[in-house]
């Protein structure tokens, strides 16, 4: 089996960062080829440095890398977009720091995911140009879900197995999806679900984008929704990630 090449080029994500030694920077970056790496950018803290600007969270970047036996190091990083919106908008931003974070649960380091690289530098995109930043992530959500294995199911019932009748259901994050009335009577778990909202969600799961966009959802069926979606994804993870209570906050504080 041949070894891996000793430097490669790729493209890459940063999707963490944080101070290492005096000058440099440790980054988290998810690649299409290579999955999830942590490379050293040397210097990266000095303002002279030519790496300086060119790894900034959530940009994607054009960066040669040399292999490591622990750490790999950035001998040369480039920025291809910088997603810019992402750093003048904070509401942007958190979401985009959500979106990394569920990507960073999800996926383990050095297993290659095209799917995941693609869809993440497609929703960082849609954060800067689109309007409805909670329509982005839930359409993120589903789709990451589809490509980890975890995609919910919408359209017969989790329990009994039959296609769903159109009326109010419930949505069960232990049964992986959608439970009709019938097959919930005497469980305690599931939470209510109401028709519209399960017509929202199967559109987001099997619509592209430029499809979904178009979409005008209220207020209180987003909550619906981002209540539905963060238990389900709380269960998968058996835990709440930071990102959702400070973004829960940021709402707040706008009203």
């Amino acid at each position: 089996m041949p070894r891996p090449e000793r430097v490669f080029r790729t493209e890459a994500v940063i999707l963490r960062r944080q101070d290492f030694g005096e000058a440099d920077r440790l980054l988290t970056l998810l690649t299409p080829e290579h999955g999830k790496l942590r490379a050293i950018a040397k210097g990266a803290r000095k303002p002279t440095a030519r790496k300086t600007g060119h790894v900034e969270l959530y940009t994607l970047v054009d960066m040669l890398i040399a292999r490591g036996r622990e750490l790999h190091i950035v001998q040369q990083a480039e920025t291809k977009e910088p997603f810019l919106r992402l750093r003048e908008d904070l509401l942007r931003g958190s979401y985009a720091a959500y979106l990394v974070e569920l990507l960073d649960r999800f996926t383990a380091e050095q297993d290659p995911g095209r799917g995941e690289f693609r869809l993440l530098v497609q929703a960082l995109g849609w954060l800067c140009d689109e309007d409805d930043p909670r329509l982005v992530a839930r359409y993120y959500e589903l789709r990451l879900l589809e490509l980890a294995g975890f995609a919910p199911a919408l359209h017969t019932c989790a329990i009994g197995q039959e296609p769903l009748e159109p009326r109010d259901q419930f949505f069960s994050p232990a049964d992986g999806g959608v439970v009709c009335p019938d097959h919930r009577a005497g469980l305690d778990r599931g939470l209510p679900l109401s028709l519209n909202a399960l017509k929202v969600l199967r559109h987001l799961q099997r619509q592209p984008w430029h499809a979904v966009r178009q979409l005008q959802v209220g207020g209180p069926l987003h909550q619906d929704l981002e209540r539905m979606m963060h238990a389900y994804i709380s269960y998968l993870l058996e835990q709440r990630l930071q990102s959702v209570e400070f973004l829960r906050k940021l709402r707040l504080e706008e009203m």
